[in-house]
């Protein structure tokens, strides 16, 4: 790993570890961890209803369709929806009694939710150059929109299944309404469809969302150590540590497999996509997980330590793509 990807993930650190400060500190009062006035949860909310819906409606409103690899995408996407989806069963089966009845889908995208902008783009940009920071953006491109929507269609249905209300097509009609009128869903869909009108966004109104839309990955990584102030460590590090080697190893090897053993993807292409299945824990994640009041610390845990060992397991992947199959 050289030298401008390990500053890179340091900075990341570093701005962690401000956050943290300012939460042990309680610079910005509040309340306690976990109630409405908690400074965290109210920088996740300002988070996850502007800033981050300016960023997804920015991006699919701008979306290049046409120029999109999308076999390459499938090779990514297919494997990864699947194996969110089985982690998701799996927690949901080993769910302990008393646990929220969203924790299956916060440990899954936990464990499959990538850092693709902070970490992700210079990895990319500096070990496989242009061409290779090309494959990454499109996977970027959809990859929020796509992890995201599923789980919050599946967190939404788990949500209508524990309130029982009415007969199943009203619980389904809840589900959808509260899927599609939610603050990821609905400005993914709102961009879709600007974007199906051939008309780019005007002037004024894309500055503005750009603007908004820079604002989370510094908000988001001050997030993650304000939580880990407020919430603290987690009391078993057992479902940790699942959580964590599902994303750096499982998640790598299930892509690895599918993209080279089933597809036959060869060379940079498959590289940056396993390198993408690779990544550490994204902060979107922290930011789910606070929007249902689910799993704070575990989550906060598992995007820094993830991040941490990202520097020991980065290079044994580039090792081993580079024997097996060179760019």
């Amino acid at each position: 790993m050289t030298w401008e990807i390990a500053a890179k993930l340091l900075a990341i650190l570093v701005a962690v570890s401000i956050g943290w400060a300012v939460g042990r500190m309680r610079w910005l009062g509040g309340g306690p961890a976990g109630s409405d006035t908690d400074p965290a949860r109210v920088l996740a909310n300002a988070a996850f209803y502007i800033f981050v819906p300016a960023l997804l409606f920015r991006t699919t409103a701008r979306l290049d369709t046409a120029t999109l690899p999308w076999a390459f995408l499938l090779a990514f996407f297919v494997p990864a929806l699947l194996l969110i989806a089985v982690l998701y069963v799996v927690y949901r089966w080993r769910a302990k009694p008393g646990e929220p009845v969203v924790a299956p889908s916060v440990r899954a995208i936990t464990a499959g939710f990538g850092n693709t902008l902070q970490v992700g783009l210079p990895v990319a940009a500096g070990v496989f150059g242009e061409k290779g920071l090309a494959i990454h953006i499109a996977v970027v491109s959809l990859h929020a929109l796509s992890i995201l929507t599923m789980l919050t269609a599946i967190v939404e249905l788990d949500l209508a299944r524990e309130r029982r209300s009415g007969h199943l097509g009203a619980m389904l009609l809840q589900t959808v309404r509260n899927t599609v009128i939610h603050p990821v869903v609905l400005p993914v869909l709102a961009g879709l469809a600007w974007n199906a009108t051939g008309l780019p966004i005007p002037a004024v109104a894309d500055e503005a969302l750009q603007s908004l839309g820079t604002a989370v990955v510094p908000l988001c990584l001050t997030l993650i150590g304000m939580s880990l102030a407020y919430y603290g460590w987690p009391r078993t590090w057992h479902g940790l540590a699942g959580l964590v080697v599902a994303k750096l190893l499982l998640m790598p090897a299930i892509v690895f497999a599918v993209g080279y053993g089933l597809l036959g993807l060869k060379g940079m292409p498959l590289a940056v996509i396993v390198m993408i299945a690779a990544l550490p824990t994204g902060s979107n994640a922290l930011i789910f997980a606070q929007r249902y009041r689910a799993l704070e610390a575990e989550v906060t845990a598992a995007t820094v330590f993830s991040t941490v060992l990202y520097v020991g397991t980065a290079p044994l992947w580039l090792a081993l793509l580079a024997w097996l199959s060179p760019w």
